[in-house]
């Protein structure tokens, strides 16, 4: 399964998780997040990183145009958009993009199934607070487009296995505290992915 380790804020925990075999790297947009980077301290990191590993960049409830420049700004290569998006919005996108579920039901889950998006446990605030969801809702459900968040850390992620997941997304259950991450834990979770 391929892994991304969100909530990046340094150079040298970026480079942790490349070294551990991530393929991607999370940088939250998002103000109100323990985990929040600006774009410009995203770009001094983005901008050292090596070629090949996908810079995904977190927003919530912003606008296409605002998504488009901090894009651009940082260099991030991809959209995570972790609130409802209007057809509008999505128009006006001028950069690669994936969706967030906020799954609250197995219902929820069956979202944008006909596209690759993150589904996350539900939880009144927006990302972060390491809420596992319900993994039973997945039985019988072609996950070869989700990549699974909410509350995964290298003990719980073995048994995802058989699910068939397109990728984790991980960010409180590889930290030492809020944005610094723990060296071992990331090699742990990326291992046990793999």
């Amino acid at each position: 399964m391929r892994t991304k380790i969100c909530g990046i804020t340094s150079y040298k925990d970026a480079m942790t998780a490349i070294k551990a075999g991530a393929d991607a790297l999370g940088f939250v947009f998002y103000e109100k997040s323990p985990r929040y980077i600006s774009p410009q301290d995203a770009k001094k990191i983005i901008a050292q990183l090596p070629p090949f590993i996908e810079k995904v960049a977190l927003f919530v409830n912003e606008s296409a145009t605002t998504i488009n420049a901090f894009m651009k700004e940082s260099g991030a290569t991809l959209a995570q958009l972790h609130f409802t998006t209007t057809p509008e919005l999505i128009d006006a996108l001028c950069v690669p993009y994936i969706k967030v579920t906020r799954a609250k039901s197995a219902q929820d889950i069956l979202e944008f199934a006909d596209e690759y998006r993150l589904v996350d446990a539900y939880c009144e605030a927006y990302g972060g607070e390491g809420k596992r969801i319900n993994i039973e809702w997945f039985d019988g459900v072609d996950c070869s487009k989700i990549i699974l968040a909410g509350g995964l850390d290298s003990s719980n992620i073995i048994s995802l296995k058989d699910y068939g997941f397109y990728g984790l997304d991980v960010s409180s259950g590889v930290e030492i505290s809020h944005g610094k991450k723990d060296p071992q834990k990331v090699q742990e979770f990326i291992k046990n992915a793999q």
